[in-house]
Formats: C-alpha cells, structure tokens, sequence
C-alpha cells in the first residue's frame, strides 16, 4: 500500500512540473508573438503606405487592432509565478532522483563504516533546513491570506502564489527523509547518469557512460 501511494506521489509529482513548464512555455511563447506581431504591424503598415500597397496596409492593420484588442499583460507574470512552482516540485524530484549538485570529495575519502553516519547526518541536516523553510513558509502563507494583498497584472491572492514555498519545501523535506530510510535499509542513494534518457536503452553491451 506504502509503495503504491509513493508510486503515486512520484507520478503526480512529474505531472505537476510537465505541465507546469509545458504550460509556462506556451504562455510566454504566444505574449512573444503578441507583442511583436503588434509592433512589427504597424512597421509594416508604414511601409505598405508608403509604397501604395492599399491591401497590405489594410491588412497590416487589422493585425494591429486584432492583436491590441487582446489583453496579455497578465501573461509574464503568469509565466513568472508557473516557473516558481515548477521550480520548487523540480528541486523535491532532484533529491529523489539524485541530480542535485554535491561535492563529495571528503566523503568519498571515508571508510563504509565512516561514510554511512556522515551522508545520513547530512540528509538529515537537508531535511531539517527544508522542513523549517517550509513552516516558516506556511507561517507567511497564513499571515498573507489575512490580507488583500493581490498580484500586480493578474490580481490573484498572493498567498497563492507563496503557496511554493511550504509545498515544495515539505515535499523535499520528506524526500530527505525518504533518501535517509532507504540508505539506512539498503547502503544506497539515488544517482542519476547524464548519459541516460529515459525511455531510450543503451545498445547491448553498452554501459550507460559508455560513448555510443
């Protein structure tokens, strides 16, 4: 039962930030156009009117009013607060997964026996450090939510916005602790192998670092 809520939760987790980078991706793309479809429409306006190119000029200038009559000054910031969560769940798949950055050169210089109560100890400072982030974050949380405070362009609760932090910092103090429990179990952390793609195998017989 255990595994499948972990499974679960793993599932969910990589969902959240797919779509979350998918979706802030797609809404940056489209205010790019935007904004420079509108701009450059009015260039090409002036440059259809002074060659006498009525039909371009026309043209030229139902871009222009269709696109400024659409409205995507919320789009940035949108943007913006969909990168901040995706940052925060992004960094909780990091410990699980074992892609964080980490200078391991005095541990890998220990014994076994030496080495195991220095990397639990330091999963457990992580999870310690993220587990006080993330009340100290929901302590913000709960006091913004008494107030009316809104965001610039799109007016939402900015307590939804900061709602990152508590989230993302619980969901990567759990994963410290769950990184913890399975060294202790098992003697082994997550690693992660820039050679491998998910979904894609090496060739038989060819280890995943090996050049193919």
């Amino acid at each position: 039962m255990l595994h499948m809520l972990d499974r679960i939760l793993d599932r969910l987790e990589e969902w959240i930030i797919c779509v979350l980078i998918a979706a802030a991706t797609i809404v940056t793309f489209v205010a790019v156009v935007h904004r420079y479809g509108a701009s450059n429409s009015v260039t090409v306006a002036n440059w259809a009117k002074g060659h006498d190119l009525v039909w371009l000029a026309a043209a030229a200038d139902w871009v222009y009013l269709t696109l400024t009559a659409i409205n995507l000054s919320w789009a940035q910031e949108l943007a913006t607060y969909m990168f901040v969560w995706m940052a925060k769940f992004g960094a909780a798949l990091g410990v699980r997964t074992g892609i964080h950055v980490g200078v391991d050169v005095f541990v890998k210089q220990l014994s076994p026996a030496a080495r195991k109560p220095v990397i639990v100890f330091a999963t457990l400072c992580g999870a310690l450090f993220t587990g006080i982030i993330g009340t100290l974050g929901a302590r913000f949380v709960w006091e913004i939510a008494q107030t009316d405070q809104v965001s610039a362009d799109m007016e939402a609760p900015m307590w939804l916005v900061y709602l990152a932090i508590p989230c993302g910092s619980y969901l990567m103090c759990f994963r410290f602790l769950q990184v913890a429990w399975a060294f202790i179990r098992t003697g082994d952390l997550p690693a992660h192998s820039h050679a491998k793609v998910e979904g894609i195998e090496p060739p038989t017989g060819t280890a995943a670092g090996d050049p193919i």
